[in-house]
């Protein structure tokens, strides 16, 4: 997004101050006039405090150039510096790895990526799909959300991260292979059967991002309501959440066609982080991987 000479708006995704729900920026030649509007006065404060100095052109992306806007007071933070953690191992990569193989990310650079397979797998940070299966850059086109669902082929105009990653790997990537992995002690499946079973409301709210993203398991959960310990329930679940993943994906068209033609294949795993055990779905059940 470039900033033009004529008003844009941008609206405030975090809300963390409470107070100012809308700015609406007028470009000037070396100042931002930002007019604030407050949702609980509605009053106009207007700022031209923002200096941008020797920029004299509006090529810059959107609004990464504003560190804050001050009014009255009080400060919102748009934006910080990177900490000092990844910078440090950002520059450790680019001295090491970036350095020994500066050829073969030319190479990536110049011919674009042709990954192999799509995974998809849970956002939990202890899912690592490069290191479970010892991947190089460029191999694996990775997808991640909540619980790595994939919704029901839904083509509504609404917004569909998830399907359109779908969508992208295989009719432009002609990826050979889709593989949904699911884990041991996911915390989106586990919201999943407190919500189902009634000792999290809030989940069952409207509002609720993650409890409308779990409703695609909701069918899941009748499955393995009547077994024996919670144990046993969760596990099952997070199992129930690759297969009905599975079944979701068939009814994409693409997807049907693909397969049909066989030119794409697609697998369901459940890894286990404890044992670094890998049990694959053959249909019926989850077998070992060995």
């Amino acid at each position: 997004m470039h900033i033009a000479r004529t008003p844009t708006e941008y609206v405030d995704p975090t809300r963390k101050t409470g107070l100012w729900q809308r700015t609406i920026i007028f470009p000037s030649e070396n100042v931002f006039q930002c007019k604030i509007i407050c949702p609980i006065c509605n009053e106009r404060v207007l700022n031209k405090k923002m200096c941008i100095g020797g920029y004299k052109s509006y090529g810059f992306t959107g609004l990464s150039i504003l560190k804050s806007i001050q009014t009255k007071g009080t400060k919102m933070t748009i934006v910080s510096p990177l900490p000092s953690y990844l910078v440090q191992r950002y520059n450790g990569w680019k001295a090491t790895k970036y350095e020994e193989n500066k050829v073969w990310f030319k190479r990536l650079a110049e011919d674009g990526q042709h990954p192999r397979a799509m995974i998809i797998s849970c956002c939990d940070s202890r899912v690592h799909v490069s290191s479970i299966f010892g991947s190089d850059t460029g191999e694996f086109f990775i997808h991640r959300n909540i619980a790595n669902l994939v919704p029901p082929y839904s083509p509504d105009g609404d917004h569909h991260g998830t399907s359109a990653a779908i969508e992208y790997a295989v009719t432009s990537l002609k990826i050979a292979h889709i593989v949904v992995l699911g884990h041991s002690n996911c915390g989106g499946v586990h919201g999943c059967f407190d919500m189902c079973s009634g000792a999290a409301p809030e989940l069952e709210q409207r509002s609720s991002f993650i409890g409308r993203w779990m409703d695609i398991l909701r069918p899941g959960y009748e499955r393995v309501k009547n077994m024996e310990t919670v144990e046993q329930k969760l596990q099952a679940l997070e199992r129930e959440a690759v297969i009905i993943s599975l079944d979701n994906l068939i009814g994409f068209p693409f997807v049907k066609q693909a397969m049909q033609s066989e030119t794409l294949s697609i697998h369901g795993l459940w890894h286990d982080i404890g044992s670094g055990s890998l049990f694959f779905y053959d249909g019926a059940s989850f077998k070992p991987v060995s």
